[in-house]
């Protein structure tokens, strides 16, 4: 029997390759913008409606993460509850600029908005709106995606056009990887595996950048170390009452 789990596994490291020798450039931007917020006393938002949010989410609150990370959680659009009305949700304009209303982002905020298709209003008023405000925006996307579809919103714009900062996640239209035999769907998504792995080479890369400046990193410890208590107490009191995901 071919195992089709060791191919699949062969094509996000192919997947992987990919993004270390096309976009490394793009990443290095993007830890600089986050370096820049952080080192200004600013916040780091993160947002993706869908699958996305999982890649948002998974820097916020994190053992070996920046403290100072808040990831946008709006439930009507991160499918956790009611899938199929969250898919509906994050086509409708208008969301974006309550949501960040309601968050207060403003510089030297930074936000990284994820969205593979990057078609959708949601992710597209998100970049929109926050550039206005004067904040830097970083993209993860699938650019073979968004480009090989039209753009939902009513501009006809899509979120790659209007990020500061675009990063290229490799993968094909449709997201999945590979074909079986006898199936008419392809299998496999990408998208999540690739978005996690640029997300943490961000925040890997802000972190040194900010040892660079002289400046001590504000990084949590795994709450199951010992010891954890004296590193993570002064940093949650510090952000406490700005990171709405506490």
């Amino acid at each position: 029997m071919t195992s089709k789990a060791l191919e699949y596994a062969q094509e996000i490291q192919k997947l992987w390759q990919g993004v270390v020798d096309t976009q490394m450039e793009a990443v290095l931007e993007a830890a600089e913008i986050v370096a820049d917020a952080i080192a200004n006393d600013g916040i780091l938002y993160t947002f993706g409606t869908g699958h996305s949010h999982m890649i948002a989410e998974d820097v916020a609150a994190r053992a070996g993460g920046l403290a100072p990370v808040d990831a946008i959680l709006e439930p009507s659009l991160t499918g956790n509850q009611h899938v199929i009305k969250s898919e509906y949700l994050e086509r409708v304009e208008g969301m974006a600029e309550i949501i960040l209303d309601y968050y207060r982002v403003s510089p030297p905020d930074a936000l990284i908005i994820v969205s593979n298709s990057g078609r959708n209003a949601a992710p597209i008023e998100m970049a929109d709106f926050a550039r206005q405000r004067g904040v830097k925006v970083v993209a993860i996307t699938s650019l073979q995606h968004s480009k090989g579809t039209n753009s939902r919103h009513s501009s006809g714009k899509k979120l790659y056009q209007l990020a500061d900062v675009v990063i290229d996640n490799g993968c094909p239209k449709g997201d999945c990887l590979m074909h079986l035999e006898g199936l008419r769907q392809p299998v496999g998504a990408g998208s999540g595996v690739s978005g996690m792995f640029i997300i943490h080479m961000i925040i890997v890369q802000a972190t040194q950048n900010l040892i660079d400046r002289d400046i001590d990193p504000p990084v949590f410890m795994s709450g199951n170390l010992d010891g954890h208590e004296e590193v993570n107490k002064p940093l949650v009191d510090r952000y406490w009452g700005r990171i709405k995901i506490w």
